[in-house]
Parts: C-alpha cells; sequence; structure tokens
C-alpha cells in the first residue's frame, strides 16, 4: 500500500513522496464561520473554527476515514473539498488543479468529476421526482447523455450496478426502503462518472445489516471504477474494513493519521485511544473483562478554543507546554503521524 495519504503537515512537517501524483490533495484547509454578525456595526462577536489548518492527500483508487465527534468539522471539511462551502484559506488541489483559482465554468466541469453521497437518504433526494429523473438529472445538466434514450439506458445500468431492479425508474423516493434509497443516491453519484467520491456518513442512517450490504457495495464500486473515497464517518466499527487510511480529528484539527491497520493495532494520540476504547467488543466475554477508560470533560467551545493543544484540557497526558504550543503532525513510524508532544 502506498502512502500517499499520508499527512502534509498542519504547519511544516515532511511527507513521503508519492508514487504517482495525488488524486486529492489538501493543503491548510481552513474554514472559520462569523457568529454573532450585526448589519448595523458590520463587526462580528466571534469566529468558529470549524477546520483549522487541515492537510491531507489521497490516492487515485484508494479510501481516506475521516473520524472524530460530532461537531469536530469532519463534514465540513468534505463541503470545502467539493466548494459547498468556501474555505477562508488554503488550497485544495484535484488532479493538479487548485480548485480555488478555477473560474465558476471550470469549476462545474471539475465537479462532474467530484460526487457526494449524503448521509439521510430521504432527505437527500428530491420527493417529487421518481427515480429515473432523479438520477438522469445530472446527465442532463452537464450535456452528458443528451438523448433522453441513452439517458434512461445509462440509468438502468447504473440502478443494476447499485443492487436495484429497472423497475425502480418509476417508484418515488418514499416507496422505497432507506437501503434502497441510498443506492439511488449512491446511482446518482455514480452517473457522471466520477474519480473522486465524498461519503458523509453514507451509512450512519441505516440498520446494522444494511449497512454491511452498503459498505460492500462502496468496496465493489471502489475497485471496479477505481475510485478515490472521503469517507466521513463517526462510527469506527465501518472504517476498517472500508479504509485504507484514518485520519482522526478533534476539534477542527488533525490528532492522528495512520493506515488502517497500524492505527487500530497501535493508536498512539490519546483522543484516538479514547474513541477505539469506546468502540463495544462483539464477544460478551472479552467485553466484560476489558478496561474501560472514559473520556472526562467535555469538548470544548469552538467558537473560544483552548490555547495551544485543544485536547489537553481532556488529555492525560497533557504537560505545561500543551496549554501554549499548538502541536504539528510528526511522522514517529513510517507513514503513522500524530500531533502530541507527549507520545
Amino acid at each position: 500500500m502506498s502512502a500517499v495519504a499520508a499527512a502534509v503537515s498542519q504547519g511544516s512537517a515532511p511527507r513521503p513522496v508519492p508514487a504517482e501524483q495525488p488524486l486529492l490533495e489538501v493543503r491548510n484547509l481552513k474554514m472559520y464561520f462569523s457568529v454573532g454578525d450585526s448589519l448595523l456595526f458590520r463587526r462580528s462577536a466571534g469566529k468558529i473554527k470549524a477546520v483549522d489548518d487541515v492537510s491531507f492527500t489521497i490516492a487515485r483508487g484508494e479510501t481516506l476515514g475521516l473520524v472524530g465527534e460530532s461537531g469536530c468539522g469532519k463534514t465540513t471539511t468534505g463541503r470545502c473539498i467539493l466548494h459547498l462551502e468556501s474555505p477562508t484559506s488554503g488550497e485544495i488541489l484535484f488532479e493538479g488543479e487548485d480548485l480555488g483559482k478555477l473560474d465558476r465554468k471550470a469549476l462545474n466541469k471539475k465537479r462532474e468529476r467530484m460526487q457526494v453521497i449524503f448521509q439521510d437518504p430521504y432527505s437527500s433526494l428530491n420527493p417529487r421526482m421518481k427515480v429515473g429523473s432523479i438520477i438522469g438529472e445530472p446527465m442532463k445538466v452537464h450535456g452528458i447523455y443528451p438523448n433522453r434514450k441513452e439517458r434512461l439506458d445509462r440509468v438502468a445500468e447504473l440502478l443494476a450496478v447499485c443492487g436495484l431492479n429497472t423497475k425502480f425508474m418509476d417508484r418515488y423516493p418514499h416507496e422505497m426502503s432507506g437501503g434502497q434509497r441510498q443506492r439511488v443516491g449512491i446511482a446518482r453519484a455514480l452517473s457522471l462518472n466520477p474519480q473522486f467520491i465524498v461519503c458523509d456518513e453514507a451509512v450512519s442512517a441505516l440498520d446494522v445489516s444494511i449497512q454491511a450490504q452498503v459498505i460492500n457495495l462502496l468496496e465493489n464500486l471502489r475497485e471496479r471504477f477505481r475510485l478515490s473515497y472521503l469517507f466521513i464517518v463517526y462510527d469506527l466499527s465501518v472504517v476498517r474494513h472500508l479504509c485504507h487510511w484514518v485520519a482522526v480529528m478533534y476539534l477542527g484539527r488533525l490528532a492522528e493519521l495512520a493506515d488502517s491497520d497500524a492505527l487500530f493495532d497501535n493508536p498512539l494520540h490519546p483522543y484516538t485511544q479514547a474513541l477505539l476504547e469506546a468502540v463495544p467488543i462483539p464477544d460478551p466475554d472479552v467485553e466484560r473483562r476489558r478496561a474501560h477508560r472514559i473520556m472526562k470533560g467535555e469538548i470544548p467551545s469552538p467558537i473560544n478554543p483552548p490555547g495551544g493543544c485543544v485536547f489537553h484540557p481532556r488529555c492525560p497526558l497533557a504537560v505545561d507546554s500543551c496549554r501554549h504550543e499548538v502541536p504539528q503532525l510528526r511522522e514517529l513510524r513510517p507513514g503513522h503521524w500524530v500531533a502530541c508532544p507527549g507520545v
């Protein structure tokens, strides 16, 4: 496995040189939201640092899992990559081109190759449109398969690829189960032949048995079409099966990044260790004998984050320097990056 998903620094740490140009490269991405805006005085009461100096790369055909607690900035990172949000600063390079420097027409052309699968398979589908129109609309908007019969043939092909019968073309979203609706969402994402897909908690709203089916489908599609995924998820139990690399995010910053096996077998950052210890073990005897370490304290406010390392108020390894110095990602093992001076 290549090391192309290794992090670029949250600052200036080195990174391995990939064997080929990465499909996606995120450099020092920041996304701040103003809060308490006053139209009268044109001033802001503060800023939420949703994403604060995050960098990573994703190679062709690989999956990077972005994990962390709710509110840590995972979804905002994905939205910034797709330019659904305009980043405060930083660079997003897709196929070597800086998306922030493209005009509207060129950016729309790039978006054909960058798609998203949303978390809620019901609200992300237009309830007034039939499945055939939902999947065919992106092709119509982007001028792909302009002939209606060609579009319908393509829709039927995509439904078959995603494990659905062509009869679903004439159904509305409310006439399908959650798993079927999510398969329609996946088919829609594939309709423009993308190279990169943001999976924004694409299985979290599904039953456990359906989750496994959808994860296997995503893995098969990745291998078949050599897709790259940014897999945003809070449930670590689904990460190891699907992801080549895992980036752990806390309060807008990356805490740890490593290949999936290394991170699960030997997590180094205290926050990563706490996340993994919170995952239940299926064997009741092993679970009963297991020592649980509960993370103390609450997540700080992103409007007023603590100085230095944002995790230090809850960290068992925190020292005085953690309160003043922002830790940078360091490569402690080949391809294993950690932002903690105490490990």
